[in-house]
């Protein structure tokens, strides 16, 4: 956003008004909005640092207090939206309604910013934009889709029943998830404790004793000293990190784009993000072909409703293949995300005309393959959950006998 003043003419004074805009045009807007008075000029200028500092702030208390909508809310919000856009009830009395029947108050918030937006003459797709975070892209993608056919209803429906498949698979992730968090987080629990409380006992046997102490004694050591002295500066500077992580993650681009490349290159995540997004991508894509909607408009719906910020830009190449006339079969098998059977099955939709029942197979596929994941976690995960299990007990084994050994063995040596 560029900072603009405008100059504007009211009750016979010349007033100043500080205003942020894309350009100028829409600082022009603004202004006129804004203010009664007679807009005189616009001009773009260099922001104060007050005004910079003022900015950031409430930029970064925004992104700390932003909430996404409770998805089981989402669901059932978009399900009422298409029965009540079914029946033939406007959509800015559906929006009205259903915001104010809500108990969840970010649903409340932003389905009554879009009754306000519809009533003033935007399309619902356009003033979601506004609301990417609260409902994601999928929404965005769906809505976009049922605007260009002119099946709203149905664009919703399909929405909902996407949501609810998401929903599922998280709460199966959830479950898979539930024995080794629980199992870690005890771990965690019982070597603080030690730490804290025994690891100090023996700490003052050491020091009588002035022997020179084992490499595990001296980091059990350090870390009872950072615990036991620094523990709440820890915490602080933890806390702190994670409110400026999130603020990067959602404020710098290239911040986001190095975390999202990290996470596709992580065990089992990268295989999780990949296939989960591959999975929604072709299933988009499939309704949008299906729709009559032109391929390279499709895949840039598709594509606009992906998060991962590298898998987006690697599947923004299928759109310019596309483009220059290729065929969609190379674009992907280009993008090196797609085995060889899932080229020659959409070589095949395109040769027959049945592109959109292909597509859907696909998205059958790589769902199949998400689910054979998340089902398969639990014991993917008991490789990493032992060792760290077996790296705390040998530590605080070592750490602690290593030198009562040393001190047996001296005490036989005399």
């Amino acid at each position: 956003m560029k900072y603009f003043i405008a100059t504007i003419l009211s009750k016979g004074k010349r007033e100043q008004l500080p205003l942020y805009a894309e350009n100028k045009k829409d600082a022009q807007e603004y202004a006129k909005i804004k203010s009664s008075g007679i807009l005189i000029k616009v001009v773009e200028a260099d922001e104060p640092l007050d005004a910079q500092f003022l900015r950031f702030k409430t930029n970064f208390l925004k992104n700390i207090k932003k909430k996404k909508i409770k998805p089981d809310a989402l669901i059932a919000a978009i399900r009422q939206l298409a029965v009540m856009t079914n029946a033939g009830i406007s959509i800015y009395d559906s929006l009205s309604e259903i915001a104010n029947a809500s108990d969840d108050e970010a649903l409340e918030t932003v389905f009554s910013k879009l009754a306000e937006d519809i009533n003033a003459g935007h399309a619902l797709s356009t003033s979601l934009e506004n609301f990417r975070f609260e409902v994601g892209n999928l929404t965005i993608a769906m809505v976009s889709l049922g605007e260009k056919t002119g099946n709203l209803d149905e664009a919703l429906y399909a929405l909902a029943d996407m949501l609810e498949e998401i929903r599922s698979n998280f709460i199966k992730f959830k479950k898979a998830m539930a024995y080794p968090r629980n199992v870690m987080i005890a771990m965690a629990v019982a070597f603080t404790i030690l730490i804290s409380y025994v690891v100090p006992e023996f700490k003052k046997i050491f020091e009588e004793l002035n022997a020179e102490l084992p490499l595990p004694t001296q980091i059990l050591l350090t870390l009872e000293n950072l615990f036991n002295n620094y523990g709440l500066y820890v915490i602080a500077v933890l806390i702190l990190f994670f409110i400026s992580f999130r603020y990067m993650v959602n404020n710098s681009r290239n911040f986001r784009y190095g975390w999202h490349e990290l996470l596709l290159k992580t065990y089992l995540i990268k295989n999780i993000i990949k296939f989960s997004t591959l999975n929604r991508f072709t299933l988009v894509f499939s309704e949008l072909v299906r729709a009559g909607i032109p391929i390279a408009e499709a895949l840039d719906t598709s594509i606009e409703m992906i998060d991962n910020l590298p898998l987006k830009a690697n599947l923004l190449s299928v759109r310019v293949t596309v483009e220059k006339g290729g065929t969609l079969n190379k674009g992907l098998n280009d993008t090196k995300l797609f085995e060889n059977m899932i080229i020659q099955m959409v070589r095949a939709g395109e040769d027959s005309g049945t592109l959109d029942s292909m597509i859907k197979k696909v998205a059958e596929y790589y769902k199949m393959k998400f689910d054979a994941i998340i089902d398969g976690l639990s014991e993917a995960i008991e490789p990493i959950m032992l060792f760290f299990m077996a790296s705390m007990i040998i530590l605080l084994a070592l750490g602690i006998f290593l030198p009562m050994w040393d001190m047996g063995s001296a005490v036989q040596g005399r």
